[in-house]
């Protein structure tokens, strides 16, 4: 037996009914040989962890755009913190840690530079139905490779998918609108759980919010300082989700549930579209409205960018030049964004 079988006979053994053991992984787009070594969920993981796509979620923004302070949040600090939730929740539930943290690392590839700012942006200039859970199952099945894609499971391209509702409820309920898997699941919960705590931080941080504007609810409840509101939350989820008809129901205890719910909404009305950060991501997005219509009305500057950022030429047969420059757009950082935006529209210094 390969080193991989041997830890599918033992993971068999310690993952839950429910969970999703990495021997029964669907089959990928693309055949391959199986790796002696890892599972396919742990393969998974590790070409996300490896692609041009993760790395540039280092310069995109999370809540505050381009920060200057090196204790900011970004795009990669926050998918890590995901991760990491994640990570803890599978393994207290039993289930597969490896899924869990695949999905978790992959479920931002497709965020827009400026963060949900930048998002709107694309809703706007490119299609109303643009969303980064979308457009992050895009890179790892088109963008990514040079249009080869990473080949991914089934079961980790389903959570990267349905991570994401918006502002909908924070416990997954809609039939086919959530993840197949319950480590999929718990990876959604996860994500809301990590930007609550790491968004509210940095808005303390950065002086949006004061420490006793925060609900008496959720300081009640969560806890006065990160470490205790993340506990709380993670606490309350893995001791209150229970196995009922055949089926595992993850579910959270009232008071904790009650007091997520109004920290979001606290978050969103003061923090998100507060007058400090609103009027940052309205200039972002003008900034990638501009770049787009460049890319529409500018070829070969396209194709320029689109070698830089190491993804395939557009050929036009099987995608739109809209399409291609959203693409552009998705996969750009905050200060790449404002450099080549410099560039092309700043008058240049002559030397």
């Amino acid at each position: 037996m390969s080193i991989r079988e041997i830890y599918q006979t033992r993971e068999n053994k310690f993952i839950s009914p429910f969970g999703c053991p990495s021997a029964l992984a669907g089959e990928r787009s693309r055949p391959e040989t199986p790796c002696s070594i890892r599972t396919p969920f742990q393969l998974d993981r590790d070409r996300i962890v490896y692609s041009n796509a993760f790395r540039r979620l280092k310069y995109k923004t999370q809540v505050f755009l381009s920060p200057l302070g090196d204790h900011y949040r970004t795009r990669m600090t926050h998918t890590l913190e995901v991760s990491e939730t994640a990570r803890n929740i599978a393994r207290a539930m039993r289930l597969n840690e490896d899924l869990a943290e695949a999905i978790a690392l992959g479920h931002d590839l497709g965020h827009t530079p400026f963060g949900h700012g930048g998002e709107t942006a694309l809703k706007e200039i490119y299609h109303p139905g643009f969303s980064h859970n979308e457009q992050s199952l895009r890179v790892v099945e088109v963008l990514e490779n040079k249009g080869a894609g990473l080949n991914l499971t089934p079961e980790v391209k389903d959570g990267i998918l349905k991570h994401s509702k918006g502002f909908g409820d924070i416990m997954p309920s809609t039939p086919g609108a959530t993840a197949t898997t319950l480590e999929g699941k718990i990876v959604r919960i996860a994500d809301i759980i990590a930007y609550l705590n790491h968004d509210l931080d940095d808005a303390l941080r950065s002086g949006v919010i004061k420490r006793s504007e925060i609900p008496a609810i959720c300081t009640r409840e969560l806890g006065e300082n990160h470490p205790q509101r993340a506990r709380s939350m993670i606490q309350s989820l893995v001791y209150c989700s229970v196995p009922h008809d055949n089926e595992f129901q993850l579910c959270m205890g009232e008071k904790v549930y009650t007091a997520m719910t109004t920290l979001r909404r606290f978050l969103y009305e003061e923090v998100y579209r507060s007058p400090s950060v609103h009027k940052e991501f309205i200039k972002a997005k003008k900034v990638l409205k501009e770049l787009y219509q460049h890319f529409i009305e500018n070829l070969d500057s396209m194709q320029k960018e689109l070698e830089k950022m190491e993804m395939a030429a557009w050929d036009g047969q099987n995608t739109t030049l809209e399409r291609t420059a959203c693409d552009i757009i998705a996969s750009m950082t905050d200060r790449y964004a404002l450099e080549l935006y410099s560039k092309l529209f700043f008058p240049q210094p002559h030397v």
